[in-house]
């Protein structure tokens, strides 16, 4: 799935068979909400960077920090041995602990959720460069 990115707000692109038009919401919002729509890609672009700037606009006439998106770096916890062996096999693959990782919750996620509404709106997006 691809995904729409204006001033650091990341946003789905979706389709609905039902309503024959396109979709989306601002990802890693945890406690504001940015739906967008439109019938072509440039009015969902419009939509979204519209949706943004009035949420932006609104967090500045109200005095508010806006929220900003999950920013992709995550403190993760785990025992020296399974830290020890993702290491291993990282490096006898030829990627890096991080990408490894990511690939590893990618596959449980489409694994355990694939069907899951909530889960299969948020976009699977490949691991940012090291």
């Amino acid at each position: 799935m691809d995904y729409l990115e204006y001033k650091g707000y990341k946003g789905s692109v979706e389709y609905s068979k039902e309503d024959n038009c396109l979709f989306g919401k601002v990802q890693g919002m945890s406690k504001a909400l940015i739906l967008y729509e439109g019938q072509t890609l440039d009015e969902l672009r419009k939509d979204f960077e519209a949706g943004v700037d009035d949420y932006l606009e609104g967090c500045k006439a109200d005095g508010v920090e806006p929220c900003k998106p999950y920013s992709g770096r995550l403190n993760l916890r785990m025992t020296s041995e399974l830290h020890s062996r993702i290491a291993a096999i990282a490096a006898s693959t030829g990627t890096t602990i991080n990408d490894f990782i990511n690939r590893a919750v990618q596959n449980e996620l489409a694994h355990r959720y694939e069907s899951s509404s909530v889960l299969a709106s948020e976009p699977l997006l490949p691991p940012e460069k090291d």
